[in-house]
C-alpha cells in the first residue's frame, strides 16, 4: 500500500499553511464556529436526554443530522463544482444557523418537544449536507496545491480544537443555568451566532488570490461521472471503506460516551462535557500529526484504523469514570489520525475538475454512514448497556478494516497486472499497427 499524493512534494511543517492570507483568515473564523458546533453537540445531547432519557432517541437525533449527507451529498457535490464556492459558503452558514436558532429559542422558552428537536436537527443537516462538499474542496482554492495536505489536517485541527474547548464549556455553561431544558437554549444559540464568524471572514478574503478550480457547468450525468472515478481508483476504494466503518459503527461519541457517563458512572452534565474535551486532545493531537505528514500513505491510515478499533475495545472494559476518560485521548488520537489522513490523500490524488464530487461522495460514506450505526449502537446501548455497544463498535470496525484492506490488495494487483499486459502488448505490436484508446484505468 504504497500509494500516496503527487509527485511534486509540498512544503513539510505544521503550520505552514497559515502563511496564505486568505487561508488565515478563513482558520480565524472556522475555529471560532468550530466551538459553537460542539457547544451545540454538546447541549442537543443533554436537551435530548432531559426531554426523554432514551438512548435510542440520542441515537435517532444523531442519525437525522447526518441523514441528509447520505441523500444529498453527491448533488452537493455538483452544486460545489458549478457554483463558485465561496458565494455558496455565505449562503449556507445561513441555512445552518437559523435551525440552531429557532432550536436555542424554543429551549430557552421552555415549550420545546423532542419533534422539533427532530426537525430542526434535520433541517440543520441539510444545510449542513450542501455545505460540507464546498468547504472541503475550498480548501484547494484557497491554499494550492502545494499546502493542500497541511491545511486539510490544520482544518481538523481547528475542528478538534473546538471540540477540545466547546463540550467542556457547554457543560460548565449548562450546568450554570440550572442544568434544565432551558439551560441548553443558551448554548445552543451561541452556536448560531458563530456562524458569522465564518460569514465575516469569507467576505475578508481577496478574491485575487485565489486558485478556483474550472466550473463543471450544467452538464447531465455529472454524479455517475464522480461515483465512476472512484470506481476506477482502488485506493479511493479503500479509503471510502475504511471511513464508512470509522464513521457508521465508530464515532458514535455523542451516544456512547453520554451513557457511558450517565448510566455507568451516574455523572451529571459537567462531566459529560469533560469526556468530550479529554477525547479532543488526542483528537487535536492526531490532526496535528497528520498535518506534519506532506505525504499521506495508505498503510497509515489502515493502521490508524486497526489502533482506534483496539482502543475502543480496551475503553469498554473500563471500570470507572477516571479509567475511561484516561483512554478517550488515545480514542480520539487513532480515529483522527485515520480520518484527517484519509481526507488529506484524497484531496491530494484527485483530479481538480472533480473534486468538489469526489468531496462529496467522501463526506456521503463517511457522515452519511453515521445514521446506519448511530441507531444501532444507541439500541444495543440501551438493550445491554453502553459496554456492549462500545465492544461491538472495535470489534465491527476491526473486521470491516481488515475486510477493506484485504480487497485492495487483490484489485490493485490486479490492475497492476493488466497495466502491465497492456505496456507488453504495446511493445511488441509492430509500428504500422493501429494504438487501441487508452484504457482510463487508475
Amino acid at each position: 500500500m504504497r500509494r500516496g499524493g503527487p509527485s511534486t512534494a509540498p512544503r513539510s511543517g505544521t503550520f505552514t499553511s497559515l502563511q496564505v492570507r486568505n487561508y488565515r483568515i478563513y482558520a480565524s473564523g472556522a475555529l471560532l464556529s468550530n466551538v459553537g458546533t460542539w457547544l451545540q453537540s454538546t447541549a442537543q445531547a443533554w436537551l435530548v436526554l432531559q426531554l426523554t432519557g432514551s438512548g435510542a432517541a440520542l441515537g435517532l437525533t444523531v442519525a437525522l443530522q447526518l441523514v441528509p449527507s447520505l441523500l444529498l451529498s453527491p448533488f452537493a457535490g455538483v452544486l460545489a463544482d458549478r457554483v463558485p464556492k465561496r458565494t455558496l459558503l455565505r449562503w449556507l452558514q445561513l441555512g445552518m444557523a437559523v435551525p440552531s436558532a429557532l432550536l436555542g429559542v424554543l429551549a430557552i422558552t421552555g415549550v420545546v418537544q423532542v419533534w422539533q428537536v427532530f426537525v430542526l436537527t434535520l433541517l440543520f443537516g441539510a444545510a449542513r449536507a450542501l455545505e460540507a462538499p464546498a468547504r472541503q474542496s475550498f480548501v484547494a482554492e484557497m491554499v494550492g496545491q502545494e499546502h493542500l495536505s497541511n491545511a486539510v489536517s490544520l482544518n481538523s485541527a481547528s475542528f478538534n480544537s473546538g471540540r477540545l474547548v466547546g463540550p467542556a464549556l457547554a457543560g460548565v455553561l449548562i450546568a450554570a443555568f440550572g442544568s434544565g431544558v432551558e439551560a441548553t437554549g443558551w448554548v445552543i444559540l451561541a452556536n448560531a451566532i458563530s456562524y458569522g464568524f465564518v460569514i465575516l471572514a469569507l467576505q475578508l478574503m481577496d478574491p485575487t488570490l485565489l486558485h478556483p478550480a474550472p466550473l463543471t457547468g450544467d452538464r447531465r450525468g455529472a454524479v455517475r461521472a464522480g461515483v465512476r472515478y472512484v470506481r476506477s481508483r482502488p485506493d479511493l476504494v479503500l479509503l471510502f471503506s475504511v471511513v464508512f466503518f470509522l464513521g457508521s459503527f465508530g464515532m458514535n461519541f455523542a451516544v456512547t460516551s453520554a451513557l457511558m457517563a450517565t448510566e455507568e458512572f451516574g455523572k451529571g452534565a459537567g462531566e459529560f462535557g469533560l469526556l468530550g474535551s479529554i477525547m479532543a486532545i488526542g483528537s487535536l493531537a492526531g490532526a496535528l500529526l497528520a498535518a506534519r505528514r506532506p505525504s499521506p500513505r495508505l498503510r497509515f491510515i489502515v493502521g490508524a484504523a486497526l489502533v482506534f478499533a483496539a482502543v475502543q475495545l480496551l475503553s469498554a472494559v473500563m471500570p470507572t469514570y477516571v479509567t475511561y476518560a484516561a483512554v478517550l485521548p488515545l480514542v480520539g488520537l487513532s480515529v483522527l489520525t485515520a480520518v484527517t489522513t484519509a481526507n488529506a490523500l484524497i484531496q491530494m490524488s484527485t483530479d481538480p475538475a472533480m473534486r468538489g464530487r469526489v468531496a462529496s461522495l467522501y463526506l456521503m460514506v463517511f457522515l452519511g454512514s453515521v445514521p446506519l450505526g448511530a441507531p444501532v449502537i444507541g439500541w444495543l446501548a440501551e438493550a445491554f448497556g453502553a459496554r456492549w455497544a462500545l465492544a461491538t463498535s472495535g470489534i465491527v470496525v476491526g473486521l470491516g478494516v481488515i475486510a477493506s484492506a484485504l480487497y485492495f490488495l487483490q484489485h490493485d494487483a490486479a490492475l497492476r497486472d493488466a497495466l502491465a499486459q497492456r505496456r507488453t502488448r504495446r511493445r511488441s505490436r509492430p509500428a504500422s499497427a493501429p494504438t487501441e484508446d487508452a484504457l482510463d484505468l487508475v
